[in-house]
């Protein structure tokens, strides 16, 4: 696991932003998922093909990057179900497929351990032969899975939104036939400016910091409205610190920092390189006048030599320019000039 991943999985397991990420993208902000109502579990997904009879293949272990369960009162109802984030520091292209598994992976899961359970107690009695050979009964529930794409990253999402996407031409027939998966994403980049707001934590100074990490000038004016900058913790320095490249330094002794001065050497390091680039483009514009300059001359005096020997040696101005050893790029420039 590289340095993006570590800081942003050590990011999310917080409960309060974990359920944040969720408030946001299922109830637009709404304080409905309570943080103290999850509850982490074992990222590893293990898939064994066939029940791991003789002849199956080896099992594959598979890791999200967080998973909590849930257990919360929605509508006067208790709801049960299971959450999940995948934090990203690039485009993933596969991203529909790569959840789709952990999804699936979780769901069998579930069926296998409810198998498990009806052996150990023993309450198959009164059971039919179906559910009995299955091992999963028909009052047998599964959990849902929600699974959020959250973008740790200033571009903009240009990878497959679902399965289809990543299909080819297909008939249409064919793809009625085919189930869609799509990917929950979160991406800064795509997030308007009214919308932090709906954030309770500090994933409204990450996130939008990111979206503009790339203009200084307009992440200055952000940070300088928002209070929430004056105060970032290590886990948001180190996040920012290791996907957008922020340089937000932190003294040893303290536990939070103070972005404007992280802004202020964002601006000075984007000045100088505009002005590096400015002069490397005065003097790209320099060399190439120069260069004119020299040809012209250059032509200037191949030219008046020809006229030379033409004038006192009586020769035609192909004779003079093979006597001169002239190219053929230069006669063509020079013909018009000769009379």
């Amino acid at each position: 696991m590289g340095l993006k991943d570590t800081v942003t999985t050590k990011y999310m397991r917080q409960s309060q932003i974990f359920a944040d990420a969720f408030n946001y993208y299922i109830y637009g902000g709404e304080q409905v998922i309570d943080p103290d109502g999850l509850e982490e579990l074992d990222t590893r997904e293990v898939d064994v093909p066939y029940g791991g009879e003789d002849g199956a293949k080896q099992p594959v272990q598979r890791t999200r990057d967080v998973i909590k369960s849930l257990v919360a009162m929605m509508d006067r109802r208790t709801a049960y179900l299971l959450l999940a984030v995948e934090a990203q520091s690039h485009v993933h292209n596969a991203m529909p497929v790569k959840n789709m598994v952990y999804d699936a992976l979780q769901y069998a899961k579930q069926v296998s351990n409810a198998v498990v359970s009806h052996k150990r107690s023993g309450d198959y009695k009164g059971a039919d032969g179906d559910e009995y050979l299955s091992g999963f009964m028909k009052q047998d529930r599964l959990l849902p899975v929600v699974t959020l794409v959250l973008c740790f990253f200033a571009k903009e999402w240009d990878g497959p939104m679902s399965l289809h996407e990543m299909f080819g031409e297909q008939d249409a027939r064919i793809l009625a036939l085919v189930p869609d998966y799509k990917i929950n994403l979160v991406a800064p980049a795509s997030i308007k400016d009214d919308d932090f707001g709906k954030f309770q934590t500090s994933l409204k100074e990450v996130l939008s910091f990111i979206k503009y990490s790339q203009d200084a000038d307009r992440l200055g004016e952000v940070i300088e409205a928002d209070e929430g900058f004056r105060h970032l913790g290590r886990a948001e320095v180190d996040v920012l610190n290791a996907c957008v490249g922020a340089k937000i330094e932190m003294e040893k002794d303290k536990e939070d920092a103070n972005v404007c001065l992280a802004i202020e050497e964002m601006k000075r390091r984007a000045a100088e390189k505009a002005a590096a680039e400015a002069a490397a483009k005065a003097a790209k514009e320099t060399a190439e006048k120069d260069r004119i300059a020299a040809e012209k001359d250059r032509m200037s005096t191949l030219l008046k030599n020809i006229k030379n020997l033409m004038e006192k040696a009586g020769w035609s101005a192909e004779r003079s320019m093979d006597m001169l050893d002239v190219s053929e790029g230069d006669r063509k420039a020079i013909r018009p000039y000769i009379s």
